[in-house]
């Protein structure tokens, strides 16, 4: 019986919306105050990365056995659970750096934020996808878009934080205890695997079959445009606004401003997004994604003027945004191990987030923030490159 006969789709397809809303808060609301992160704990460039590398790398060990824990625990509960030990996570960030003046404790925090947050992310991608399925249109972008209209609102609260004087202990946990009962009421309109209708989820696949999917070269490949176009956006994420600070004498509150208008072009690129994948389809609309990217990026790194700065910053977001939610709705094309394909994507994908901190940290340690941004230039031709692996396969509807 189909899933529309049994439950509104607008309701699903809402509280999807709102869980993807909800997990770009939690994210950008602490990323936007690395410099005060820094600040509170007194460490270094290089510290700094390996604070956010030992995020990442909670994320990427989430996102390994996520796909197992999305079919024993099904898609509603992977996401609440995973998403409350995520806003845990945030609070202890600020706690950690603020009052408790502990490096220590803040690798705790972030291990638990990026694990949450990881692991809850491929469930609501599933989730977005099985949407995209029930509607016959790839609107996978507008739930990415939701994740932006989340990291937006959250970089802008946390400027308004910092140009207030709120310190980031207050901050984070008045945000987590925001969200967290949102989280609890929407998660009830979100579907349980065994809710689908083709009856082919993740739950009935084998941990065989799970692993297999490393062994599929388009997955792979997939993975590799997710892998570049995740760089480019994590690399903003994570060093946007020091960056700033640092190579162009920033304010801290600046710092988090610049960081506020990479985030209004990703929110910007994925709500067109939907209505240029309609016309030009996966492989145009990734490789013009990656151009505008590196036009954007080339302006923030060469240009100290700060209305053309800004408006990089901006064409940066706007290329980097369609990427990671395209590789998504490609990798579960397929429902049958629709998961298994996702987190695969996403476990390469996340390598960014571990490769990038450390990377572009010893670097911009050397040579600047900016100038070590130029790295991130080559993985987003290798996304340019791999794009003709997101084209649907030809038993699917093509505009999906």
């Amino acid at each position: 019986m189909s899933l529309a006969n049994s439950r509104s789709v607008t309701t699903w397809r809402n509280a999807v919306f709102v869980v993807f809303t909800i997990n770009g808060v939690g994210f950008s609301s602490w990323l936007a105050r690395v410099p005060a992160i820094r600040d509170g704990l007194e460490i270094s460039t290089s510290q700094v990365a390996g604070l956010l590398f030992t995020g990442a790398l909670g994320a990427v060990g989430g996102l390994v056995f996520s796909s197992h824990v999305i079919a024993w625990l099904g898609h509603r509960h992977t996401i609440l659970f995973f998403g409350l030990i995520g806003l845990v996570g945030l609070a202890g960030i600020g706690v950690s750096s603020q009052w408790l003046g502990s490096y220590p404790a803040a690798v705790v925090a972030i291990i638990l934020a990026g694990a949450g947050n990881g692991i809850a992310d491929v469930a609501m991608n599933v989730e977005g996808a099985a949407v995209e399925k029930e509607l016959s249109r790839a609107i996978m972008p507008w739930f990415h878009a939701f994740w932006s209209l989340g990291t937006v609102s959250g970089a802008g609260i946390a400027a308004a934080a910092s140009f207030g004087g709120l310190g980031i202990a207050w901050h984070s946990l008045v945000m987590a205890a925001l969200m967290a009962p949102t989280l609890i009421y929407v998660s009830k309109f979100v579907t349980d695997t065994s809710a689908h209708s083709d009856d082919v989820g993740e739950a009935r696949t084998t941990v065989g079959e799970r692993m297999g999917v490393w062994k599929e070269p388009r997955t792979l490949a997939i993975g590799l445009i997710a892998l570049g176009m995740a760089f480019a956006e994590g690399s903003a994420n994570d060093w946007l606004a020091l960056a700033m600070v640092d190579g162009r004498d920033f304010t801290n509150a600046q710092g988090a401003l610049w960081f506020g208008f990479f985030t209004v072009g990703m929110l910007t690129g994925r709500i067109g997004g939907v209505y240029a994948l309609d016309r030009f389809g996966r492989v145009r609309v990734l490789q013009l994604s990656a151009g505008v990217a590196l036009i954007g990026l080339a302006l923030v790194i060469l240009v100290a003027q700060p209305l053309i700065s800004g408006l990089g910053a901006a064409l940066w977001g706007v290329g980097s945004s369609l990427g990671f939610p395209v590789a998504m709705s490609a990798a579960a094309d397929n429902p049958r191990g629709g998961a298994a394909r996702v987190s695969a994507v996403a476990t390469v994908a996340y390598g960014a987030f571990l490769i990038g901190p450390p990377l572009i940290g010893t670097v911009g340690a050397s040579q600047g923030l900016l100038g070590a941004l130029w790295i991130v230039v080559a993985l987003i031709a290798m996304s340019f490159f791999a794009a003709p692996a997101a084209k649907p396969p030809v038993t699917h509807n093509s505009s999906v």
